[in-house]
């Protein structure tokens, strides 16, 4: 596994959700910069497989309910064509590969599926155009409003 999949998201993990007194619920979306960034701004030895990607959520899940915090998963956004050079056909099979894995594992408490609200119906492997900032990586603030609103408010009022 590379080191940006392990020690980002389990520091992150650290500081922003175990630190934060009165923390119920998490939810994860990590995984995009960890296919796209080796090649491109990252040295290609940090290359991840969707294996990897579900190893590091499985640890997160762990210390999430290790606290006792209920852990969602968000599925990666597409981001076929996007401007810094992301996307690839293996980065899109493993990107395609893990949010199969997070819809049918259960791993998770519940999923929230990012993708399935921000992708072309036309064409499942780009953003749809309204949600796109313009670099068919990263949603615009309509986009970021359609994720928000993708997140079923009943699992955030469930009891811990």
């Amino acid at each position: 596994m590379s080191a940006p999949v392990v020690s980002d998201s389990e520091s992150r993990f650290d500081r922003d959700v175990a630190a934060q007194p009165g923390a119920g619920h998490l939810i994860v979306l990590l995984g995009v910069n960890d296919l796209g960034h080796p090649g491109t701004v990252a040295p290609e030895s940090e290359r991840v497989s969707a294996a990897d990607l579900i190893d590091a959520h499985r640890r997160l899940i762990a210390r999430a309910h290790e606290r006792g915090l209920k852990a969602y998963g968000g599925t990666i956004l597409p981001f076929k064509g996007d401007t810094l050079g992301f996307c690839s056909p293996a980065d899109e099979a493993a990107r395609t590969t893990f949010n199969h894995w997070l819809r049918t594992s259960g791993e998770y408490d519940g999923v929230v599926d990012f993708d399935k609200a921000l992708r072309d119906p036309s064409d499942p492997q780009r953003l749809r155009a309204r949600y796109d900032s313009g670099d068919h990586l990263h949603p615009n603030d309509a986009g970021a409003e359609a994720m928000a609103e993708a997140v079923p408010l009943k699992i955030l009022r469930r009891l811990r």
